[in-house]
């Protein structure tokens, strides 16, 4: 049953936005269920994290988006929200535990929300929910979120999920939304070129353009990749270093606290 989710945005015939989330997640818990408890100590692609603190970050994601859920679901908070450095002190913790325990873990936490998003009535999807950094969005924006940290995250862990496995449903998405938010900053990009997708951005009136598998583009917006992964019109050295990512959303929905 595909899960009705009011203002996601279309991504193709594989784009049941639940089905995503649940199979990307299924990839990531078969990857973590292989991982010994030395190869979970291994340095990840994220600097000064290991293997155990990619993937219990994504287990403690998956329970901040359930709770979000659930304030879109009823409308009250369920109960207080950890501050970052209780959050952090979570992480440290379940980063060391052994491997089956950490595994069981982040299965138990991906399966939780995907419950949730199940049994959410649909009103509730359209209801503004805050992030952490303090910006607002609108509930169904959390499946995307979650699909954006299982497919990174995947990638981080270093066991062979390179951007090539990433869905074109995913990688649609998120180029749509990474370059809107960058366009409208202004980024010294005049356009992106995803030739596997057929798809084309627009964003400044001048500046180079780059062309590339589209799972390629993301990979360098997302800093996973190098400029040299792809097919710029002036020397990759030239082109625009992109920001940290990812970013709030664009158009926007409003900060927590403004009245919006």
């Amino acid at each position: 049953m595909r899960a009705q989710v009011s203002g996601f945005p279309a991504v193709g015939p594989d784009g049941d936005p639940l089905g995503l989330v649940a199979r990307s997640a299924d990839r990531l818990v078969r990857s973590a269920g292989a991982l010994s408890d030395a190869a979970l100590r291994a340095p990840a692609g994220l600097p000064g994290w290991t293997r155990g603190h990619v993937l219990a970050h994504v287990a403690h994601s998956a329970d901040a988006y359930v709770r979000l859920l659930g304030l879109a679901r009823t409308g009250r908070e369920p109960g207080p929200r950890a501050d970052r450095a209780s959050l952090a002190a979570a992480l440290e913790r379940d980063a060391a535990l052994p491997a089956g325990r950490l595994t069981a873990l982040l299965r138990e936490s991906l399966d939780r929300f995907t419950a949730q998003a199940r049994a959410m009535p649909a009103p509730a999807w359209d209801r503004l929910v805050p992030a952490l950094a303090g910006w607002r969005h609108p509930a169904w924006y959390l499946m995307l979120r979650c699909l954006r940290e299982l497919e990174t995250h995947h990638l981080d862990l270093g066991t062979g999920h390179g951007t090539e496995q990433w869905p074109g449903a995913y990688v649609s998405w998120a180029l749509d939304d990474t370059l809107g938010t960058l366009r409208a900053q202004g980024f010294a990009l005049a356009s992106v070129e995803a030739v596997d997708l057929g798809r084309r951005w627009t964003l400044a009136p001048q500046g180079p353009s780059v062309t590339g598998a589209g799972h390629r583009i993301l990979g360098w917006l997302t800093g996973r990749l190098p400029a040299d992964t792809l097919v710029p019109d002036a020397p990759a050295h030239l082109l625009p270093r992109p920001p940290a990512w990812p970013q709030p959303p664009l158009p926007g929905w409003g900060r927590v606290g403004d009245g919006a």
